[in-house]
């Protein structure tokens, strides 16, 4: 049995990963703030015997009695609504909360992994985005905040690999949706189902001619799983090569969920990517990966558990027939 904590743990894809380990014999402990997560994603395993919920901020000194295994750094704001609310705790949580989980890694001699993303590529120059890519990022616009703590904290789990000889990972992820995401986070998947289930407008920003590729959480936890178990130390993608534009997302939403919802263009924000497409070659080589969910399989879960939490108030008539 492995003892893994999970910084982040009560948030989307933590708390997936929660799940994950407890499903294979593993002991959890769930590190969360609370500030983005959510405890309904962990509570239905809350009472399980070898899962522990804290409720502790990262970004000061951290400090746990017993063994550890593995720590994997998940705590942060992800969605653009979140990190342009909280820039500073986003920024700590990058750089300070990176440097404490490393440390306490260090301390128990446990693997650690650092969640990245594909927003460390920028607006990227070249499409597909490969590792070696060092993207185009704007260190002072206001995605920075998000963009360079995730880099910063790519550069600490480096230095404490090539220093003290870490047993790291560090996983740059792409665009990633299923059940659990919150509805108003802001990112494109949750608006537009949201928007498409309610009846609002879906909001398309710019042309919608922007591209970004989906990767289904199943898939996601897969990647990561494997990365664990190699002894692969550079940054890996985690994503979906199949690449839509986000107008098509937004038709293919409407058609799915049979929504007579409006399409509303607004302005594109600031350093908003142009496209977002992972080459996952290196996944495939290293790991014998690569997403196996199709769009619409996953999609069509994710419609259903967004259903399922909205009550029949909410659901139109059209959709409560669906």
């Amino acid at each position: 049995m492995t003892r893994v904590l999970i910084t982040g743990g009560a948030g989307f894809v933590g708390s997936h990963l929660c799940a994950s380990f407890l499903e294979s014999g593993d002991e959890v402990i769930c590190v969360d703030n609370l500030i983005t997560g959510n405890y309904e994603n962990v509570a239905p395993f809350s009472s399980h015997k070898r899962f522990t919920f804290v409720n502790q901020d990262v970004s000061p000194f951290i400090k746990f009695d017993g063994g550890l295994d593995c720590v994997l750094h998940f705590a942060s704001p992800a969605s653009p609504v979140d990190y342009l609310d909280r820039p500073i705790p986003t920024l700590k949580v990058g750089s300070l909360g990176t440097h404490n989980t490393l440390g306490l890694a260090k301390e128990k001699n446990a693997l650690f992994l650092l969640a990245s993303t594909s927003e460390a590529y920028g607006d990227p120059l070249v499409n597909p985005q490969n590792e070696e890519y060092w993207g185009n990022v704007n260190p002072i616009g206001p995605r920075g905040v998000y963009d360079e703590a995730k880099r910063f904290a790519e550069a600490m789990t480096m230095a404490y690999h090539r220093y003290h000889g870490l047993n790291t990972r560090i996983v740059r992820i792409f665009n990633t949706y299923g059940p659990r995401m919150r509805m108003n986070d802001g990112r494109v998947v949750p608006n537009f189902i949201y928007q498409a289930l309610t009846g609002e407008p879906l909001t398309v920003y710019g042309d919608g001619k922007q591209t970004r590729s989906f990767i289904y959480v199943d898939d996601l936890i897969r990647g990561l799983r494997q990365l664990i178990k190699t002894t692969y130390h550079l940054p890996i993608n985690l994503g979906n090569p199949t690449e839509i534009t986000v107008l098509e997302f937004a038709e293919r939403i409407l058609r799915l969920t049979g929504s007579p919802s409006p399409i509303e263009f607004h302005p594109l924000p600031q350093d908003d990517p142009r496209v977002r497409r992972p080459d996952i070659s290196r996944a495939r080589h290293v790991l014998n990966w690569q997403p196996v969910v199709s769009l619409e399989e996953g999609l069509n879960k994710t419609i259903q558990s967004f259903k399922h939490r909205l009550s029949s108030d909410t659901l139109p008539a059209y959709q409560e027939a669906l």
